[in-house]
C-alpha cells in the first residue's frame, strides 16, 4: 500500500526558502529562514539531519527538541512547531538571527549601543536565572552561539542541547565533543578529582563572563584572554570579574547578579531597561502610572534603537489606545514611532487608530490630533479626510475653548488640498464666514483671514469671486488691528485672483481708507499694497496686451500652485498674529462684537501717552522677537489648563470682558510692527509684481509720506495728524452672510447708500406737501355746505 504513504515534510505547514543556512551554532543543527505557508509569516527552522553511525549526536538533538518543546519563557527562543521523522528533526521558531550576525551588522550600519547590550544581557541572565532557580537546570552551553535575537531586537536564548539537571536526576552533564563549545568551560571540569567546592550555577556563570567578553571584544581566542576585560565598560567591570574569578564558590547567582548591575550607577541602570521593564508588566501597572510612563517616553524614543521601537513600543501603544483608555497621552510617542514605518505599515496600524480618535470627544484628544495632523496628513487620503475625518473636524469650529477653534482653522491649511468642492467650497467657507464674523476673539478673527488668504487658490473660481473680496474687505475693518492688517496681506497674497476691474473699483478703495488708520502697521501695509496695485494697473494701462496675462489665474480652476504668494507671506503673518493669542485670552478674553457694544480701537493720544508705555513696549517687543520661533501661537502649550476651565470661555460678565476689549487689542496693536512690517524681506513682493525701480521726484516743497511721524511720540502741543481723521466708526462685521448668495460687494453697499438717501428724500417731500396742505386749510378756514371749491 505504498500509494498511501505521505511524505511528512510536504505536509508540513512550514517550508524553507531556498536559501543558504544562516551560520547557526557548532553543533548538528542549520539554522534556515522559513514562512508559514498559509500566512506568509516568517519564521526559523532548525534542521537536523539523521546521519548513520551518530546516534550520540541524534540523542543530543531529541533531547534540545524535547527542552525547548516544554520550556516556556519571555528570554528563552520561543517554539512555534516541530516535526521529527526518520530522517531528519524540524525545529520551528520565531523569527531570529544569531547574535554574532547581528552584532556585525549594527556595528556596519549605526554603530551597537551600549543600551541594546545593556538589556540584552538582562534578558539572558534573567533566563539563566529561571533556569537555575526555579527550574534547576544547569544550560551547559552560554556563549555566542546560544544567543539569538529577534526582529525586536530582543535577545533569546537557545542552544539547550547539551542542558542537564542540577539535581543529578538523569546522570551528568552529555559529553559535548566539539572543540567550539568546549572552550568555554570552566577550569574547574578539568579538575576530575571532585574536590573543588562550587554552587550549581558557576559553570554557568563562568560562561557568562566568557559571553560579556566576546560582545565587546569579539571571538574569544583563548581562556588566558578573559583577564584582560578590553572594552568592557567601565561600570561592568567589577561584576565582570566575580563571574571569571577562580574560585567558583563566589561567583554570584544570575539573581544577584541582575540586582548589583541594576543599582544605581550600575551598567543596566538606565532608561532603556527601565522602559522595556515597565512594558513588561503594564498589564497590572495602575492607570496613574500608565499616564506617566506614556508622558515621558517620547522624549527618551530619539535614544533608542528603530527596530525596538517599530516591534515592541508600537504594539504596546496601540493596545494602550485600544483597551487601555490611554487617551491623548500616547499620540505623541505614537507618531514619533511611526516615522519609522514605511508608508504601507503607516496605512495598516497607525491610520486606523488616528481615524478612530477623531471620532472622540475627548478635548485633549481632539487638540492633540489638530497639533500632531503634520506628521500623518500625507498618509491620508482624499476618501478618508471627506468621510471620516473633515465631518468630526469642523465640530471644532463651534467648540467654546478658544484653543480647540483656533486649532481647526490651523488645521484647515493641510486639509484643504484634500477636500471635495462641497466641504470646502460651501460647509468650510460657511464656517469660516461665521468665525470672521462672530468669534469673540479677535486673534481667531485674525488667524481665519489668514488661513483664507492661504488656501485661496484652492477654491473654485465662483467661489473665489465672490468670497476672498468681500472676506478681505470686511477684515480691513474688524476692531483687532492684526485683523485689519491680515485682511490687506491676504489682498496681497492673492493678488492674481482679481481681475483689473475689482482691483480699481472694490480692492484700491478698501485699501485707501486703511492709509489713515490709527495703527501705523496697518498703514505701512496698506501703503505697500497699494503701490503694488497700481504697479500692476499702470503696466496694463502701458501695455494693454498684459492683461490676458496678467488675468490668466482669475477664471482659471481650482490650483495649488496658484498659491506663491500665499506661502511667502502667511508663514510669519500667521505667527506673528498668533504668538499673542495665548497672552491676549489668558489676561484678557475679549467678547464678541456686537451693534450695541463694539471695542474701540484706540485713539493716538492713549495709544502714545500711557504711562505704562514702556513697559508694555518692553514686553510686547520681546513677544514679536519670538514670532519666527513660534507656530501659529501658544493656545495649544497650555491646553490642558484651558480644557479645565473650559465653561470659563461661554460664561462670565460681559460687561468685565467687553472692557478688557479695548485694552487687549491696544496692547496687542503694537507688536506687529516688527514682523507685519517685514514683507519685503520675505520676498512676498519680489514673487508677485515689482514696484517701478525709478520713481519722478515730487515737486519742490512736496512732503513725501515717509516724512511724516506715522508711529513715533510727538511733542504735547502736537498731536497725530491723523487723529481727527481716523474717527471713522468702529462698523461691526456683518453677521453669517457667507452663503450661496450674500457675499455682497463694495458696489452693493453703494446700491444701498443711494437708495437710502432716495427713500429720505420722498419722505421729505411727502412732509413738505403736507405741511402746504395744512397751509391752506388754515388760510380759508372750513368750507359751507354747497359751496363749491374754486381753487
Amino acid at each position: 500500500m505504498w500509494f498511501f504513504a505521505r511524505d511528512p515534510v510536504r505536509d508540513f505547514p512550514f517550508e524553507l526558502i531556498p536559501e543558504p543556512p544562516e551560520g547557526g551554532p557548532p553543533g548538528p543543527w542549520a539554522l534556515h529562514r522559513g514562512r508559514k505557508k498559509a500566512t506568509g509569516s516568517p519564521v526559523s527552522i532548525f534542521v537536523y539531519d539523521v546521519k548513520p553511525g551518530a546516534e550520540d549526536q541524534t540523542q543530543v538533538a531529541k533531547a534540545a527538541f524535547k527542552r525547548l518543546k516544554t520550556l516556556r519563557h519571555p528570554n528563552i527562543l520561543a517554539y512555534i512547531d516541530g516535526l521529527e521523522t526518520e530522517k531528519c528533526l524540524h525545529v520551528v521558531t520565531e523569527a531570529v538571527t544569531p547574535l554574532g550576525i547581528y552584532l556585525k551588522a549594527r556595528v556596519e550600519a549605526s554603530g551597537l549601543k551600549e543600551l541594546e547590550i545593556s538589556w540584552g544581557l538582562h534578558q539572558i541572565v534573567k533566563a539563566l536565572s529561571f533556569l537555575v532557580n526555579d527550574c534547576s537546570l544547569i544550560h551547559n552551553n552560554v556563549c555566542m552561539a546560544a544567543v539569538f535575537v529577534d526582529r525586536a531586537g530582543e535577545w533569546k536564548l537557545g542552544g539547550l542541547d547539551y542542558m542537564y539537571s542540577a539535581q543529578g536526576n538523569g546522570g551528568g552533564p552529555p559529553r559535548k565533543g566539539i572543540p567550539e563549545l568546549e572552550q568555554y568551560d570552566p577550569p574547574e571540569l578539568a579538575d576530575s578529582s571532585g574536590t573543588v567546592v562550587r554552587e550549581k550555577w558557576s559553570a554557568d556563570m563562568w560562561r557568562l563572563g566568557c559571553l560579556i567578553w566576546e560582545v565587546f571584544n569579539g571571538p574569544l581566542p583563548r581562556a588566558a584572554a578573559l583577564r584582560n576585560p578590553g572594552k568592557i565598560p567601565k561600570s561592568l567591570v567589577p561584576h565582570y570579574c566575580e563571574l571569571v574569578g577562580a574560585n567558583p564558590k563566589v561567583r554570584p547567582n544570575p539573581a544577584r547578579f541582575l540586582q548589583n548591575c541594576r543599582a544605581p550607577g550600575g551598567f543596566m541602570s538606565n532608561r532603556f531597561v527601565e522602559t522595556n521593564l515597565f512594558l513588561e508588566e503594564i498589564q497590572i501597572k495602575e492607570p496613574a502610572e500608565k499616564q506617566k510612563f506614556f508622558q515621558e517616553l517620547s522624549k527618551s524614543l530619539d535614544t533608542f534603537p528603530e527596530d525596538f521601537c517599530r516591534h515592541k513600543v508600537l504594539p504596546q501603544l496601540l493596545t494602550a489606545f485600544e483597551f487601555g483608555n490611554a487617551g491623548a497621552v500616547v499620540l505623541t510617542p505614537l507618531f514619533k514611532v511611526g516615522k519609522f514605518l514605511s508608508a504601507e505599515e503607516y496605512q495598516q496600524k497607525i491610520i486606523p487608530v488616528v481615524v478612530k480618535m477623531f471620532s472622540s470627544t475627548d478635548r485633549a484628544m481632539r487638540i492633540r490630533l489638530l497639533q500632531q495632523m503634520e506628521q500623518f496628513i500625507q498618509y491620508l487620503d482624499e476618501p478618508t479626510v471627506n468621510t471620516q475625518i473633515f465631518p468630526h473636524v469642523v465640530h471644532g469650529f463651534l467648540d467654546t475653548n478658544p484653543a480647540i477653534r483656533e486649532q481647526t482653522v490651523k488645521s484647515m491649511l493641510l486639509l484643504a488640498p484634500k477636500l471635495n468642492e462641497a466641504n470646502l467650497n460651501v460647509e468650510l467657507m460657511k464656517h469660516f464666514a461665521r468665525l470672521q464674523a462672530k468669534d469673540e476673539q479677535g486673534p481667531i478673527r485674525c488667524n481665519t483671514t489668514v488661513c483664507l488668504g492661504k488656501i485661496g487658490s484652492y477654491l473654485s473660481a465662483s467661489t473665489r469671486h465672490r468670497v476672498l473680496t468681500s472676506a478681505f474687505s470686511r477684515a480691513t475693518k474688524d476692531p483687532f488691528a492684526p485683523s485689519r492688517v491680515a485682511g490687506v496681506l491676504g489682498f496681497a497674497a492673492t493678488h492674481n485672483l482679481y481681475s483689473m476691474n475689482d482691483c480699481a473699483h472694490k480692492i484700491l478703495p478698501v485699501l485707501c481708507g486703511l492709509t489713515v488708520d490709527p495703527e501705523k502697521s496697518v498703514r505701512d501695509q496698506a501703503f505697500k499694497a497699494i503701490r503694488s496695485f497700481l504697479s500692476k494697473l499702470e503696466s496694463v494701462s502701458e501695455d494693454p496686451t498684459q492683461l490676458e496675462e496678467v488675468e490668466k489665474d482669475v477664471h482659471a480652476a481650482s490650483s495649488p500652485g496658484m498659491g506663491g504668494a500665499a506661502a511667502s507671506w502667511a508663514g510669519w503673518a500667521v505667527t506673528g498674529v498668533s504668538s499673542l493669542t495665548s497672552k491676549l485670552i489668558r489676561s484678557h478674553p475679549t467678547t464678541a462684537p456686537t451693534e450695541t457694544n463694539i471695542p474701540q480701537r484706540p485713539t493716538p493720544e492713549g495709544h502714545w501717552e500711557t504711562q505704562d508705555e514702556d513697559k508694555d513696549t518692553a514686553e510686547d517687543s520681546s513677544a514679536a522677537d519670538r514670532w519666527d520661533d513660534e507656530d501659529w501661537g501658544s493656545l495649544e502649550q497650555e491646553a490642558e489648563s484651558v480644557l479645565a476651565q473650559q465653561d470659563e470661555w461661554s460664561t462670565g460678565g460681559q460687561v468685565s470682558r467687553a472692557s478688557q476689549v479695548s485694552n487687549s487689542d491696544h496692547k496687542s496693536s503694537k507688536c506687529p510692527e516688527s514682523d507685519w512690517s517685514s514683507w519685503e524681506a520675505e520676498g512676498s513682493w519680489e514673487q508677485g509684481w515689482q514696484e517701478p525701480s525709478s520713481q519722478e521726484p515730487p515737486p519742490e516743497g512736496t512732503r513725501l509720506a515717509s516724512e511724516y511721524n506715522w508711529g513715533g511720540p510727538e511733542s504735547s502741543d502736537k498731536g497725530d495728524p491723523f487723529a481727527t481723521l481716523s474717527a471713522r466708526p468702529s462698523t461691526q462685521p456683518r453677521p453669517d452672510s457667507w452663503g450661496e448668495d450674500n457675499w455682497e460687494g463694495l458696489e452693493t453697499e453703494s446700491r444701498q447708500v443711494k437708495a437710502e438717501l432716495a427713500r429720505k428724500k420722498r419722505e421729505e417731500r411727502r412732509r413738505e406737501m403736507e405741511a402746504k396742505r395744512a397751509e391752506r386749510k388754515v388760510a380759508k378756514g372750513p368750507m359751507k355746505l354747497g359751496a363749491r371749491k374754486l381753487d
